[in-house]
């Protein structure tokens, strides 16, 4: 007989297991499948320990520019292999945090590959054979791979994809890094720092091209002063490989075709939704792969959800687990819990985060698109180099950028780019929630010294009234 549950969710990513985490809360009967670790490739393999990855590079940094601080420190050696074991170490403590997570919230987990038989439906296949669970409602989250370059799939060896690059089987000495979105910039800066000589390769016109113009011509004049190549409005032509290294012909934006060799290339030019082979075809619509939904998460069919990278975009854990908080809710107000609330997800108000050297954060529309979009704004910028804790800390790098709705003073973007920024993000995230003018910015009181005070004065900069520039 087949185990009937309330909710099922297929993949335990930061979409997947939080969904049953809040459905379980809201006292259904859950289970999640997954057929390789609980927390999915973010706590494993992506976003996590890179930035495990990240810190140890960033503090290696630091103890090379002791002398900066006043300190002396020689000899100073980067231990790739300690790095990597250091890594693996934070993904495994994670691992066991969302296995008990969900013995705690008694969520039944069934491992093993999953696939959607008919509405309500899954049969999994795992060691010990197959089995079929029912539910009435069943969450697709089963998130997405890196994408290949079709001319030279990832072997491991020579062409890596992130996961690859991880854990690399050795240190590379030359770079080739195609692809300048987060990933491709995280793993170029984090090789950079351990001194690899790094080239980034980006078919658009500018690196990290989602930002705002402003990142990214300051992001890339300051990752050409750390030392890496920087070839945007290029295109990789060719890619030869061989047991020694790369053979890679660059065409740049000037039309020239350009012959270079490197030890290994990292590829990072997107991702491909892991939605194949699990029995969708018929139940849902999709766009180039991508399950199609509805604000709440819903499908085609009734009774089946998807949420997450899987999904259309933006392909970030945080929204992963947003959309699984919404999902589990409209499920549990259709099967009757009068005191659940879902709120649809506001795309425009979700933050996204690159973790390089110096870090980039936004939430919001760029200048650019703000007046695509017919706004007439309002842009203030405040420079690292005018605030007292980021110059006493040695991080005088970088820049906050805020846009505002000229007319009515909404606040519609935020861009920064700088040490921390990443954590100061959500200040702005959350006035964008709070629909905040520029009114309740300039009244809020920052503390001081901190580096957050550049965002007040970065308000007060786009109405003409910064303080200390």
């Amino acid at each position: 007989m087949a185990e009937q549950y309330d909710v099922i969710v297929l993949g335990s990513g930061p979409g997947g297991y939080v969904a049953a985490i809040r459905a379980a809360q809201l006292g259904l009967k859950t289970a999640i499948v997954e057929r390789e670790l609980l927390g999915g490739i973010c706590l494993n393999w992506g976003c996590i320990p890179t930035k495990a990855l990240l810190r140890s590079a960033e503090i290696f940094h630091y103890m090379q520019h002791a002398k900066d601080y006043g300190l002396v420190a020689k000899e100073i050696e980067a231990d790739l292999e300690a790095v990597v074991k250091r890594s693996r170490g934070v993904a495994k403590q994670l691992n066991q945090g969302v296995t008990h997570l969900m013995k705690k919230n008694k969520i039944a987990v069934h491992m093993g590959e999953g696939r959607v038989t008919a509405p309500g439906k899954l049969e999994v296949k795992g060691d010990k054979g197959s089995e079929t669970l029912t539910a009435k409602h069943i969450i697709v989250a089963t998130g997405a791979r890196a994408r290949d370059l079709p001319f030279a799939p990832a072997d491991g060896k020579r062409v890596w994809t992130y996961r690859h690059a991880m854990t690399p089987p050795e240190m590379p000495t030359k770079l080739l890094v195609i692809g300048s979105g987060a990933i491709g910039i995280e793993f170029a800066s984090f090789y950079n720092d351990m001194g690899a000589d790094v080239t980034v390769v980006e078919m658009l016109d500018r690196i990290v091209p989602v930002e705002d113009a402003d990142v990214s011509a300051f992001l890339e004049k300051s990752l050409a002063k750390q030392g890496m190549t920087i070839k945007t409005g290029a295109a990789l032509e060719e890619l030869k490989v061989s047991d020694k290294g790369v053979s890679a012909k660059i065409k740049g934006k000037d039309g020239k075709l350009e012959s270079s060799e490197f030890s290994h290339v990292i590829v990072a030019i997107g991702i491909v939704p892991n939605t194949e082979n699990i029995g969708l075809d018929k139940l849902v619509e999709m766009d180039r792969g991508f399950i199609q939904i509805d604000p709440y998460g819903r499908t085609k069919t009734k009774g089946l959800w998807a949420i997450g990278d899987c999904v259309p975009g933006p392909w970030l854990a945080h929204k992963a687990s947003h959309e699984g908080v919404t999902a589990a809710e409209a499920i549990a107000k259709e099967l009757g819990n009068k005191d659940v609330h879902p709120h649809p997800l506001d795309r425009n108000a979700i933050p996204g985060c690159t973790y390089c050297r110096p870090q980039i954060a936004s939430v919001g529309l760029t200048e650019a698109k703000a007046k695509e979009a017919g706004y007439e704004v309002k842009a203030g910028t405040f420079p690292f180099i005018g605030n007292g804790k980021a110059i006493a800390l040695g991080e005088a790098e970088g820049f906050v950028k805020t846009v505002f709705n000229a007319k009515t003073g909404e606040l519609l973007g935020a861009h920064m780019v700088g040490a921390e920024v990443t954590e100061m993000i959500q200040g702005y995230t959350i006035g964008k929630v709070l629909e905040t003018t520029e009114a309740e910015l300039m009244q809020t009181v920052f503390p001081h010294p901190t580096i957050s005070e550049s965002m007040h004065e970065s308000v007060l900069a786009a109405y003409g009234r910064a303080l200390h520039i």
